[in-house]
C-alpha cells in the first residue's frame, strides 16, 4: 500500500513520459509512461483515469499513451493540481489524527453527479489509520475535503491481531446497484462494509464490517473487488508480499456469488482462514516476480492492483504498479488485458496491452519453441527466468527435448496444457513484445487445483 518516501525523488525524476515506440515499425504501439502506485482506474466518457498514493495520477485515451497529471506529493508542502491551495488546512483534521501529511492508496467513483474520492491516510506500520472522503466536481480536481469515513487503532478494544487497519480502499457498486468499501491490509485482514449511496458513508452499526480474509499479520493488502457480466462472480484482488523490490508483492484473486463473499480460491479454500503464516497456501497467485530473458521483459513487485470490465469494448483490464529487474525502486504503471479461463478464473494476459491483442490463431501456428514462466505459489524476492518449452505440431510438449506433456485447442482460443500430469486450462491470443519489437503468440494458463499460473510468449 505505502510507498517509502526515500523512494519519492527517485521516482518524480525518472518519472517523466517517454515514448517507447520502435521508429522501424510503423505499426508498434507508442507506449507512453507514467508512475503511479497503488492505481485505482475510472472511466470517464473516452478517458481512463487512475490514481494513487500520494496524489499521483495519470490518464489516456487507449490504455497505451498515457499522461502524468500528477506525481507524488513528498513530505514537503508543495502544490498538486488534484487539490487546491489549501490542501493542508483542509485536510488538518485528519492530520492531526494520524500525525501524518500524507495521503496513501485512494479509490474514485462517481456518486450523485459528483466525483468521490476515499484517501488512506497513516503512517508506516501503524494501526492508527484514517480513510477520508474527498469531493470534486470535476474528475481532474480540485478535491475538497468532506470527513473521516472510517477509523482504526483508537477504539476500546482494538486488536491488530484481528481488527483491520483503516487503508486501502475500494469503493464499488455491485450488480444490483448496492454500494460497498473492501478495505483493510496484513495487520487484521480484509474487510468490507455496506455504504450508503445518498452520503457516500457506510451504514450505521456495521462497526468494521464483515471479515472476507487475512488477520494474525499475514501479508496480504490492497483489495479490489470487480465483478463480471461474463461469469457472474465477485472477483476479490490481493496482493500478498511487500511492495518494496524485496518484498516478493504478487497478485493473486478468489472469487464469490456475493459481494460479501464468502471468497474462495480455485483450490475451493476460504479465504477467511487466509491468515498468519498460512496465508501462501491460499489465493489463486496470478502473477508474481518474472523475466522474459529472450525479450528482456520482467516485473519486480507487481502489486496493488485495480481492474475494470470496458463495456464499451467488450474486455477486462488489470490496472497496477511494477518495479523491474535490475532498477531498484523505480516502478511505472502497466496495464494488462484480463482473460477468463473456461472455468472462470481471471488470468493476466503475459504481455502489456498495445491494442494489436488479436485471436485469430490457427492451430498450425500455435506450434513452436516459446519463452515459458511458471509463477509457482511463493511469496518471494526471487525472480523467475523463463526457460524453453516446445509445443508440437502432434500435440506433444517438450522440456529440454523430453516429452513432459500434452496441448490442445478448443473452441474461442481456450487452450490446455497437460505439463507432468497437472492440467492447465487458459487462452492464447497474439501480442505486442516490446522487447523483440514484434507480434507473438502468446498464453497465459491457471493449473485450478494448484492455484499456479503459467505463460508463454513464442519466439
Amino acid at each position: 500500500m505505502k510507498n517509502i518516501f526515500i523512494f519519492s525523488s527517485i521516482i518524480l525524476v525518472t518519472c517523466c513520459i517517454c515514448s517507447l515506440g520502435f521508429s522501424e515499425n510503423n505499426n508498434a504501439p507508442q507506449f507512453a509512461e507514467v508512475s503511479v502506485h497503488d492505481p485505482d482506474v475510472i472511466k470517464v466518457e473516452n478517458t481512463y483515469y487512475v490514481f494513487g498514493s500520494h496524489l499521483a495520477s495519470a490518464k489516456s485515451n487507449d490504455l497505451i499513451k498515457w499522461s502524468q497529471i500528477s506525481t507524488d506529493l513528498p513530505q514537503i508542502r508543495v502544490k498538486n493540481p488534484l487539490v487546491s491551495d489549501q490542501f493542508y488546512s483542509e485536510f488538518k483534521e485528519v492530520f492531526d489524527l494520524i500525525g501524518n501529511i500524507d495521503t496513501w492508496a485512494s479509490s474514485i467513483i462517481e456518486l450523485n453527479g459528483k466525483y468521490y474520492m476515499y484517501l488512506s491516510v497513516s503512517s508506516w506500520g501503524s494501526p492508527k489509520s484514517a480513510i477520508v472522503l474527498a469531493i470534486s466536481d470535476n474528475v481532474e480536481g480540485y478535491y475538497r475535503y468532506e470527513t473521516i469515513v472510517l477509523t482504526s487503532g483508537f477504539e476500546e478494544g482494538y486488536n491488530p491481531m484481528i481488527h483491520p487497519n483503516a487503508i486501502d480502499p475500494h469503493v464499488f457498486f455491485d450488480k444490483e446497484g448496492n454500494l460497498w468499501m473492501v478495505y483493510g491490509s496484513y495487520f487484521g485482514g480484509i474487510y468490507i462494509l455496506k455504504m450508503n449511496p445518498k452520503t457516500g458513508l457506510p451504514f450505521e452499526n456495521q462497526g468494521y464490517g464483515e471479515k472476507l480474509a487475512g488477520g494474525f499479520h499475514a501479508p496480504m493488502e490492497g483489495p479490489y473487488i470487480l465483478y463480471s457480466p461474463h461469469t457472474d462472480y465477485y472477483y476479490l484482488f490481493l496482493s500478498f508480499g511487500t511492495l518494496s523490490t524485496d518484498g516478493g508483492y504478487n497478485i493473486r484473486v478468489a472469487r464469490s456469488k456475493n459481494p460479501n463473499g464468502p471468497y474462495f480460491d480455485s483450490m475451493n479454500n476460504n479465504m477467511i482462514d487466509a491468515k498468519g503464516n498460512s496465508f501462501d497456501s491460499y489465493g489463486t497467485k496470478l502473477i508474481g516476480n518474472f523475466l522474459f530473458k529472450d525479450s528482456n521483459i520482467g516485473y519486480v513487485s507487481p502489486g496493488h492492483n485495480s481492474a475494470f470490465y470496458d463495456s464499451d469494448l467488450n474486455k477486462h483490464f488489470i490496472f497496477f504498479h511494477t518495479r523491474f529487474p535490475n532498477r531498484g525502486e523505480i516502478h511505472n504503471l502497466r496495464v494488462h488485458q484480463l482473460l477468463f479461463n473456461e472455468d472462470g478464473w481471471p488470468l493476466i494476459a503475459p504481455h502489456r496491452y498495445s491494442g494489436m491483442e488479436s485471436y485469430e490463431i490457427q492451430r498450425e501456428q500455435v506450434s513452436g519453441t516459446y519463452q515459458f514462466i511458471n509463477h509457482g505459489r511463493d511469496t518471494s524476492p526471487l525472480i523467475k527466468e523463463s526457460t524453453y518449452i516446445e509445443l508440437n505440431p502432434n500435440g506433444s510438449i517438450l522440456i529440454d527435448d523430453n516429452v513432459k506433456g500434452n496441448w490442445y485447442l478448443n473452441q474461442e482460443n481456450q487452450i490446455t496444457l497437460i505439463l507432468e500430469e497437472k492440467t492447465y486450462k487458459g487462452i492464447i491470443l497474439k501480442q505486442w513484445d516490446n522487447g523483440l519489437k514484434k507480434e507473438v503468440i502468446s498464453f497465459t494458463a491457471l493449473s485450478s487445483k494448484t492455484g499456479i499460473t503459467i505463460w508463454g510468449s513464442k519466439l
